[in-house]
């Protein structure tokens, strides 16, 4: 395949990207833009491996054998629940294939293009300083993704780590990490100050991403994404392909903006978010007494759904580690049979990854049309005959907005209290993943269903 060729199949292979993004954008075009994104895909690697550039033709299907074996059998057994994580795993991978691209370039640097002396000399300080880079952002990338990791999957806690001076170490090794890219370009490419700078991003990446806290790792996934694609796009600087700066570029930009949405959402600094969570330290008060919650049996629900006239359901993360979407659905279908208008309240961060929720409703068949934002809903409540909030807890806290010194607060919630009655699913009174507790739980008007919430909506379904 020529040159030329190549470069045709890299373009058509952008514009299947771009078409993927702007399928993605909407629930009723998803699954087009998923396949946008795969021929896309398909193309760039074909055109790769048929490149005049390209060798070891043998071991490249060796390595895509095995990795579409590991990438088949992990798509096929992860479960919904498990997602963020898994996006959040594979972020790290992108972060490491940058460090391991930035290294391989500085040991084997490209021949240079210019036949001047002068040109040859800027086109190698431009590739010092693209290596430097490169590999600061891919491990920076790679450890930061293998925390947030580490925290979704929860082997590592949900609180955000605090440090003295946590902030200022941040800046230090931003100051060091340019002092070194300095030190490194004039030095004509220093081993030395590659490996201690590779060494500090390392540990940047863990601490930053450590102190932020779990109410915020909806962002940081997204944040990550971003990272991933600047990662990808400065591995393709260095291995000068347009296609691979191009994708770069498209996920960095796309998961920033993303990220950028979900702070405004959540009214977290953007700027905060980023820098480990600077600014937004609060102090939280354990010793607040909330009185005595009531609790309430499936049939009782029941007979309280069949009395009213309209029900918003507000799921959470509870429902997806539950498989209760399913059922949920069941009850849905049934109440809208009687004539009640069921709708459904997602927030924007609902779950652990950026439409969590919306995906695994429309798993479960639920209307696109009654499936509402936050925003369309808020003003509803107090019209609203009865809320079921199954498996959420910090999206529905009055703390965010009663509670100014609560780690959620000024970050919109559903007001769910404000509707006639609310019952709660939930395993028992602990904390939700912020580890806030939430004044709802004991309202007069909130009534707590305990168990697990895909028996307790089974149950419910029957009386119904």
């Amino acid at each position: 395949m020529s040159a030329g060729l190549v470069q045709a199949a890299y373009l058509v292979a952008a514009i299947c990207f771009i078409w993927s993004l702007k399928g993605l954008s909407n629930q009723e075009s998803a699954r087009q833009g998923n396949y946008y994104g795969i021929a896309g895909m398909a193309i760039a690697l074909i055109a790769t491996i048929f490149s005049p550039d390209a060798q070891g033709f043998g071991w490249i299907i060796v390595a895509m054998v095995i990795g579409g074996a590991i990438g088949i059998f992990y798509a096929r057994k992860v479960e919904m629940t498990e997602m963020p994580e898994l996006v959040a795993i594979l972020h790290s991978f992108v972060g490491m294939a940058a460090v391991l691209v930035g290294y391989n370039s500085y040991i084997e640097p490209p021949a240079p293009i210019s036949l001047d002396l002068a040109e040859q000399h800027a086109e190698h300080v431009i590739h010092l300083v693209e290596v430097f880079l490169g590999v600061f952002i891919g491990a920076v990338t790679f450890t930061g993704s293998v925390v947030a990791f580490g925290k979704l999957r929860g082997v590592i806690s949900s609180s955000p780590l605090n440090l003295p001076h946590k902030h200022k170490m941040n800046l230090a090794a931003i100051v060091v990490s340019t002092l070194l890219m300095i030190y490194f370009v004039k030095a004509d490419g220093s081993m030395f100050a590659l490996l201690v700078m590779t060494a500090i991003a390392l540990v940047f990446g863990y601490h930053l991403v450590a102190s932020i806290g779990g109410a915020d790792m909806p962002v940081v996934v997204s944040m990550l994404n971003s990272y991933s694609g600047w990662a990808a796009a400065a591995a393709g600087f260095m291995l000068a392909n347009n296609l691979l700066i191009v994708t770069g570029a498209l996920v960095g930009s796309s998961g920033a903006i993303l990220s950028y949405i979900m702070c405004k959402a959540m009214n977290r600094s953007f700027v905060s978010v980023i820098a480990g969570g600077f600014g937004q330290e609060v102090q939280v008060s354990s010793d607040v007494e909330y009185g005595e919650h009531t609790e309430i049996t499936a049939e009782e629900v029941a007979e309280m759904l069949k009395d009213s006239k309209s029900v918003i359901i507000t799921p959470g993360y509870g429902m997806a580690v539950a498989q209760a979407q399913y059922p949920v659905h069941e009850i849905t279908e049934k109440l809208r049979a009687k004539g009640v208008d069921v709708r459904f309240g997602i927030h924007p961060v609902a779950g652990r990854l950026p439409g969590h929720m919306n995906v695994l409703l429309a798993e479960a068949k639920v209307p696109y049309d009654i499936v509402l934002e936050m925003d369309e809903l808020n003003d509803d409540f107090p019209e609203t005959d009865t809320v079921l909030v199954i498996g959420a807890n910090d999206t529905v806290n009055p703390a965010a907005l009663e509670d100014p010194n609560s780690p959620i607060a000024g970050m919109p919630v559903l007001e769910v209290w404000n509707a006639k009655n609310v019952i709660v699913f939930k395993r028992s009174m602990n904390t939700g993943y912020a580890g806030v507790q939430n004044p709802l739980f004991f309202k007069e008007n909130t009534s707590m269903l305990f168990g697990d919430a895909k028996d307790s909506v089974d149950a419910i379904s029957k009386a119904i």
